[in-house]
């Protein structure tokens, strides 16, 4: 099938932008991965497509107050290997499970985040590390916590007459440790399941959180740290990796009960999606939460 026939503008700076985004119907275009085979399958019919690789400041990536800015039209292969990016490990742990090489290339991080999709990596990122996205419009700019953003499949905050102008990671801290998995037919499919993790130690005891996609119709973020710390008691004080993800897979079943709620479908039954998630959280839980607590071992040992 051909695409619906569409305008087509190229602003080039950010202001131009967001009146053409004012017209009903006009739908931006940033890498074009996602929305190109929408329109060629005629899912979506916009009036106007909103070019924005020509405005310049939104193609900046830079690190400020504890955060990793990254632009809207900024590419995922950028963030991959950029040396900036290194900031925010999980980023870098997810970025080469998005789709292939050439996917990445073109594709870009905010873009990916603002469509949204079920089964895609970033969002689960963003909701783990409770990014920020920025978002403005003729009327202003207002941000919205990642935990009020995704609201259900393909689906965000973001209102037609906005653009998210970028999305802001908070950076890693030290003792923080980070996982990240999935488990997909083939490398660059979409995900049957997978997880993002970040783990904090604390004196209290470890911090764990996990954002978990592909079983829901938006990014399922549970707070585990309860869980964590009753697999460590179980375990003893040094306990290797083996050994506490034994005693965490007793847990991860209830997990997985708790945060898959999607039915069955042509890849997957929701009861073998559970025993992956399961799988999933047990295992990237454990390796987060192992390097969370290496700089401090490694303190103590010097």
């Amino acid at each position: 099938m051909k695409p619906a026939p569409f305008a087509y503008v190229r602003p080039g700076t950010t202001e131009d932008a967001l009146a053409e985004l004012g017209r009903d119907g006009a739908k931006v275009l940033a890498g074009g991965q996602s929305l190109v085979p929408v329109l060629a399958m005629r899912l979506g019919r916009p009036s106007t497509l909103v070019d924005i690789n020509a405005v310049p400041e939104l193609n900046r990536m830079s690190r400020s107050n504890g955060h990793l800015r990254v632009g809207a039209t900024v590419r995922q292969r950028q963030v991959q290997y950029d040396d900036a990016a290194a900031a925010v490990p999980l980023l870098r742990l997810a970025l080469p499970w998005v789709g292939h090489r050439e996917i990445r290339s073109r594709g870009t991080v905010c873009g990916s985040i603002a469509h949204a999709d079920p089964s895609a990596e970033l969002p689960a990122v963003a909701s783990c590390l409770d990014a920020t996205m920025v978002v403005a419009s003729t009327g202003g700019v207002r941000e919205i916590p990642a935990s009020e953003f995704f609201t259900g499949a393909m689906s965000t905050a973001v209102l037609p007459e906005e653009l998210l102008t970028e999305v802001r990671f908070p950076v890693a801290e030290d003792g923080e440790g980070f996982g990240f998995g999935e488990f997909a037919r083939r490398h660059g499919d979409f995900a049957l399941a997978g997880v993002a993790v970040r783990v904090r130690s604390t004196a209290a005891g470890p911090d764990a959180r996990i954002s978990c996609f592909g079983i829901s119709d938006h990014p399922v973020t549970r707070d585990v740290s309860q869980q964590l710390r009753a697999a460590l008691d179980a375990t003893g004080a040094e306990p290797d990796e083996a050994g506490l993800g034994r005693a965490l897979g007793d847990h991860a079943a209830g997990i997985a009960d708790d945060v898959v709620d999607t039915g069955g479908d042509a890849h997957a039954s929701a009861a073998y999606r559970r025993q992956l998630m399961a799988g999933l959280v047990s295992r990237q839980v454990v390796r987060a939460y192992l390097k969370s607590i290496r700089p401090i071992r490694e303190g103590e040992s010097s």
